[in-house]
């Protein structure tokens, strides 16, 4: 295990969409959860009005929830050893759509976000990755999606995203053999989003990141070890929080 020396990453949304936005475990265990693929998240269509009786300009209509293309991970391909950025476009996508996800209580539009399917089953040393998958790992995301968007209650629609705090100081490579996983990745407990809600700054975390060639994805969002059978949502605080602690895989 080697644990990086850089600092905490803040990933600050870029002007344009900060004005528009708002793995590890186990074999499986039942849950109730559909068996069949999530569905594909789609952006929202951009709209435009204009009034019916006369002729007049077009005038834009936000989309709500924001979301950003995603690009999905391949089957076929390979884990390697290149450690993620929290400061890529890719990072800033999937944390804008994760949060989307939040906010119209959503899970498929954060699907590219999560950890991929095609990857889990490389890296989890199971008798049938794909269920534990589809029973455990993304069944427990749907229900902190809802959990935590319970939590923004009718702040939600005006809740706004304001940054993603990775603490990629405390990144740790997880070897093969460690947490019933047969292949190696990169793990960061206890990111921060921070956003703004009713003109006050909170922040909730996201409980594991783990890497998948080069690129963060949720793995685990409202805690790993579940205390409850619905859904959770990480140490919400008011203000940014505090990232971590480190550790886990």
């Amino acid at each position: 295990m080697h644990r990086m020396k850089a600092g905490p990453v803040i990933a600050v949304l870029t002007a344009g969409l900060a004005a528009l936005l708002a793995g590890c475990g186990g074999p499986a265990h039942p849950a109730a959860a559909s068996r069949q693929p999530p569905a594909q998240p789609s952006p929202s269509p951009s709209a435009s009005a204009s009034s019916a009786a006369t002729p007049g300009p077009t005038q834009s209509v936000t989309p709500w929830p924001y979301v950003v293309p995603v690009p999905a991970a391949k089957a076929g391909q390979h884990q390697t050893r290149q450690l993620p950025s929290a400061r890529t476009p890719v990072f800033r996508a999937e944390m804008t759509d994760l949060w989307a996800a939040v906010v119209s209580d959503r899970p498929s539009l954060a699907l590219h976000s999560f950890f991929p399917l095609v990857a889990y089953e490389q890296v989890k040393a199971i008798a049938d990755p794909a269920a534990d998958w589809h029973d455990r790992l993304w069944a427990e995301f749907r229900l902190d999606v809802g959990a935590a968007h319970a939590l923004l209650g009718r702040q939600a629609r005006r809740a706004r995203l304001v940054r993603v705090i990775v603490p990629e100081s405390e990144a740790a490579w997880i070897n093969p053999g460690v947490c019933y996983n047969g292949v190696g990745y990169w793990h960061v407990a206890g990111p921060r989003l921070v956003y703004r809600a009713g003109g006050q700054l909170r922040s909730i975390g996201i409980a594991s990141l783990i890497s998948w060639r080069g690129r963060w994805y949720v793995v685990h969002f409202g805690g790993v070890l579940r205390s409850t059978a619905g859904g959770m949502v990480d140490q919400p605080a008011v203000g940014p929080g505090v990232p971590g602690p480190p550790g886990g895989c």
